[in-house]
């Protein structure tokens, strides 16, 4: 597009631009701002600004611009209204040039600077008016880092761009915490749900960020929980769930996951999919099991047969399910969760055997033989010798999966009369 751009067509692009960010600025439009901000959002009028600076031959070094007598800094320089937001504007311009090359790692340095810059003036103004753009940046600074990051790791270099954006982040939530406003505390809660989304990128240096933000909206007591959008309060327990899952805080999870569902558009099926993706390995968890017709309803059939190993107290069927959906369990950070169900396996396998030693002897039913266990096991084509089985019934008591003993003598484990396989009840394992 720029080859067929005249010099006075560019220039009246960039100034339009120019007049029209000092506008929404002096008249504290929001919602026009933070569509100036859209910089991955490709539109047209984004393009064709991109290819008009780039036929300005747009270059910018530490906040200093070097250009000749015709370029888009002095344009920028011209006037008090377009100067006195060039922190802003400048890096923005070098980020619209470079994303439009497709130098992504680029665009996104000079994006963070042009944040950098928008968030000291937002601590600046007077009301939180800009809060729609300061939403927009947040979005941007990731999608930017995400791509940047896929760049650099297909050029051989080290992907560091989202660990920067986390940093950023911080700067974001701390710079709305100077406001001390119910309206900033609002995007605080925001803000923490991108972080949280930051974590389930894997990126496992910024844990302790989201735990940061977390503990400061929860021990807040400025804002009503309840007075916020059902929409920001359904993304919000959704994302911080999805964090108490990797943290294995099942208790927490399910109330934050369960919320969510609750409280979600029932009309967004692919929403209430991303929730029953982490949900259902919680409830799983704490010893609830889903409905075959709900997980083929929002496709997640990759969890019937995980269900049905827990009813059946097949190992072979658990383990198999494992395997066959690894890289999918693995992705979304459930995998070793949905490993510990192992214990509950075993569990319902004893007690199938509990189950048929109490129909051809009531009076013996409760002295397993470990034996007994080692055969239902080699049946399921698990070989697992007395000693292993014995580790096993050990931590099933423990955990207070089994009530009674183990006779070690007799390699016998002899089971409470009372309620002698305890239901969860909705609560983690030796919770």
């Amino acid at each position: 597009m720029a080859s067929y751009m005249s010099m006075g067509e560019a220039h009246r692009r960039i100034t339009e631009y120019l007049n029209r960010f000092s506008d929404v600025v002096a008249y504290q439009d929001g919602t026009s701002l933070k569509h100036l901000l859209s910089l991955s959002s490709e539109s047209p009028s984004f393009l064709a600004l991109a290819d008009a600076l780039n036929l300005f031959r747009y270059h910018l070094i530490d906040y200093k611009c070097i250009y000749g007598d015709s370029d888009a800094n002095r344009l920028i320089r011209q006037a008090d209204k377009y100067s006195q937001y060039a922190e802003i504007v400048a890096p923005l311009f070098r980020a619209m040039q470079s994303y439009r090359i497709g130098h992504l790692a680029e665009s996104y340095q000079a994006f963070e600077k042009s944040a950098n810059a928008f968030i000291q003036e937002f601590r600046n103004w007077e009301s939180a008016w800009a809060l729609e753009a300061l939403y927009v940046v947040v979005y941007e600074i990731r999608v930017l880092a995400e791509r940047a990051d896929r760049e650099l790791a297909s050029n051989g270099k080290t992907p560091e761009k989202l660990k920067a954006a986390g940093s950023f982040l911080m700067k974001v939530v701390w710079s709305s915490c100077w406001k001390r406003t119910k309206t900033c505390w609002g995007t605080i809660r925001h803000l923490s749900v991108v972080q949280s989304l930051f974590q389930g990128k894997r990126l496992l240096g910024t844990v302790h960020l989201c735990r940061s933000v977390i503990r400061s909206i929860e021990t807040a007591r400025i804002f009503d929980f309840e007075e916020f959008p059902v929409r920001d309060k359904v993304t919000y327990m959704y994302y911080t769930g999805r964090l108490e899952v990797l943290n294995e805080n099942f208790s927490a999870a399910d109330h934050k996951l369960s919320y969510a569902l609750t409280h979600c558009d029932p009309q967004s099926e692919a929403n209430i999919r991303m929730i029953l993706k982490y949900l259902v390995p919680v409830k799983l968890s704490i010893g609830i099991l889903p409905k075959r017709s709900l997980l083929e309803k929002y496709n997640l059939i990759e969890y019937n047969d995980i269900v049905l190993a827990m009813k059946r107290g097949d190992l072979r069927l658990l383990r198999r399910a494992l395997e066959e959906h690894e890289d999918r369990f693995l992705r979304s950070g459930v995998y070793l969760v949905l490993e510990k169900l192992e214990l509950q396996v075993y569990q319902r396998l004893v007690k199938k055997i509990y189950i048929i030693q109490k129909q051809k002897d009531p009076s013996k039913a409760h002295q397993i033989k470990l034996e007994v266990i080692v055969k239902a096991l080699k049946w399921l084509e698990m070989e697992m010798d007395l000693d292993e089985v014995e580790c096993i019934m050990s931590i099933l008591i423990y955990k207070n999966l089994v009530k009674g003993y183990f006779a070690h003598k007799s390699k016998v484990a002899v089971l409470s009369k009372q309620d002698p396989f305890p239901k969860l009840n909705g609560k983690p394992i030796n919770s």
